[in-house]
């Protein structure tokens, strides 16, 4: 039975720009199909017509139902109807879809006590029915709970209860698992099969993540600027593309038996002081009226001059903790830090201190929407960082602001963009143009590019290998991404609960990993694509 059919969609803005031209997908019942392509391609915006969600006066063509019924030009109370009933989306960061001020609680039984009508006690009775269902541990205690208690893959556990309490027929995915870890992500995606073979639900999922598609997907629809390259069996669409696009989608996927990092050039020399070097390391958070977390324990490693070392480990294992640390955003309780052979284990605390570290270690966060001023544009945001740190004029400035932006795939247009007007892979471009401005001999990527699809992960990857090249970068890369890690990094460290449990070369520690977490590790990774 056909959920969802979509004919010939079509979104065109009122300057006759087109977003979506010609789209038909059609999803049955207990069918999971997959959307994927490049940042930008049109994926969430074709996901979100399935809910009516359109840009602002932008004209449609063709036809949506789901379940039969017409979403194009629905009715006020028909698109609620949809809503409450017909479909639910899951989307990419779940932390945005939830009010922090209120209770777990609060968020499960709204929609049921406003919506539907529901006694508070038999909501609440529903809301612990669903939280055991997505196989949280302690469903009573987390309706009391706020969403700061919770890490990212539990809170997106919650996100999938709450699209669930209206017994939608239809699940949208919008990137539902990029944020998390590879056991996380085994875990909820084993989630969404179970829910949807158990309910008889249908799945349409947004992916960049070509590997996680074949893992899920039953058919698999290619997007490029708004239109449907290629679409089909998701095992023919994987191993046998047809469109050039679709090819190199595919050729560009990161694999575990894929090429390894090339060594750093040149080699650094034996006895030579590493560039950054840790000792001793503990962090410890304190919070009211509970235990303390222990974040960081006593950890130790090196990274010589022009090398990569990959931090790997689940959520919470104290790997973006470390990288905080080193970059001078967490006091150390315990231990040493030093940077091209000065101590930098203190927080700076005055400008010349911040600005002589800064020059030493630039750090790429995970999230773009919170590293960028949303109210500068992109080339203004990289040319502040190079009037800080340089001595170039304002012609020199913003020549070199062209030329960064063209090293990670951006065009002068861009320059003079707004954060809110890029796609999240653009805007983390532009993240990375920014911290290489500065120049700075250590460069940490805090799962940098896990919200990049194929391509333009592969392109800033280059971006990256290039000026390791050319200028001997150091690089600290925090991921959860273990192909990255062998296509990036010569060594990686495994943390877990704090610790490091494992280190070594990184095509060792991936062919023959020692420690029985490593292995786990491995064993949750999606299975690589067929070459």
């Amino acid at each position: 039975m056909t959920l969802l059919q979509i004919d010939g969609l079509g979104i065109r803005l009122p300057d006759e720009t087109d977003l979506l031209r010609g789209i038909s997908i059609a999803v049955d019942r207990g069918e999971t199909v997959g959307l994927v392509g490049e940042s930008g391609s049109g994926k969430s915006l074709t996901a979100r017509t399935v809910l009516g969600l359109f840009p602002e006066r932008a004209r449609t063509a063709g036809s949506v139902r789901l379940h039969g019924r017409e979403v194009l030009g629905a009715s006020r109370r028909d698109l609620l109807e949809i809503r409450r009933h017909g479909a639910a989306m899951i989307f990419q960061d779940p932390r945005a879809g939830v009010n922090p001020m209120r209770t777990i609680g609060d968020h499960m039984t709204e929609t049921l006590r406003l919506n539907e009508g529901w006694s508070a006690v038999r909501a609440r009775e529903r809301a612990i029915e669903l939280l055991a269902a997505v196989r949280l541990p302690d469903p009573e205690e987390h309706l009391r709970q706020y969403p700061h208690e919770f890490s990212g893959g539990m809170l997106q556990r919650v996100m999938i209860a709450g699209a669930l309490t209206s017994d939608p027929r239809l699940l949208v995915c919008d990137e539902p698992t990029t944020a998390l870890d590879v056991t996380t992500q085994a875990e909820i995606i084993g989630l969404l099969k179970e829910l949807r073979d158990a309910r008889g639900m249908g799945l349409l999922f947004i992916t960049h993540d070509l590997t996680l598609a074949g893992s899920l997907c039953d058919r698999i629809a290619v997007m490029r600027a708004g239109a449907i390259e290629e679409e089909g069996v998701a095992a023919r669409v994987l191993t046998a593309p047809v469109t050039d696009y679709a090819r190199r989608l595919v050729a560009t996927t990161p694999t575990l038996d894929g090429p390894l990092a090339d060594p750093p050039t040149p080699p650094p020399s034996s006895g030579a002081a590493p560039l950054l070097d840790a000792r001793d390391l503990s962090k410890s958070y304190h919070r009211r009226g509970k235990a303390p977390v222990q974040a960081v324990r006593q950890v130790s490693f090196e990274v010589p001059e022009g090398g990569a070392l990959a931090v790997v480990g689940e959520s919470g294992s104290g790997k973006s903790t470390l990288a905080r640390m080193v970059v001078g955003l967490e006091q150390a309780d315990a231990g040493d830090i030093t940077i091209a052979g000065r101590e930098r284990t203190a927080v700076p605390r005055t400008r010349a201190e911040r600005l002589a570290h800064a020059r030493s270690v630039q750090m790429v966060f995970q999230d773009p929407y919170l590293s960028l001023d949303p109210r500068i544009a992109a080339g203004r945001a990289i040319e502040d960082a190079l009037r800080l740190h340089t001595k170039l004029s304002t012609a020199e400035s913003r020549r070199r602001v062209l030329a960064l932006l063209d090293s990670v795939g951006l065009g002068e247009k861009h320059a003079s963009a707004r954060p809110r007007t890029l796609s999240g892979g653009q805007r983390q471009r532009v993240a990375i143009a920014r911290a290489l401005a500065v120049e700075p001999g250590l460069l940490v990527m805090d799962e940098a590019t896990s919200a990049l699809d194929v391509s333009i992960q592969a392109q800033v990857l280059d971006v990256v290998a290039a000026v390791r090249r050319d200028r001997g970068l150091t690089l600290l890369f925090i991921s959860h991404d273990l192909a990255v890690v062998r296509r990036v990094c010569e060594e990686t460290v495994v943390m877990s609960q704090g610790e490091i449990v494992e280190r070594g070369p990184t095509a060792r520690l991936l062919a023959e990993p020692r420690h029985p977490y490593t292995r786990r590790l491995l064993a949750s990774v999606p299975a690589s694509l067929p070459r």
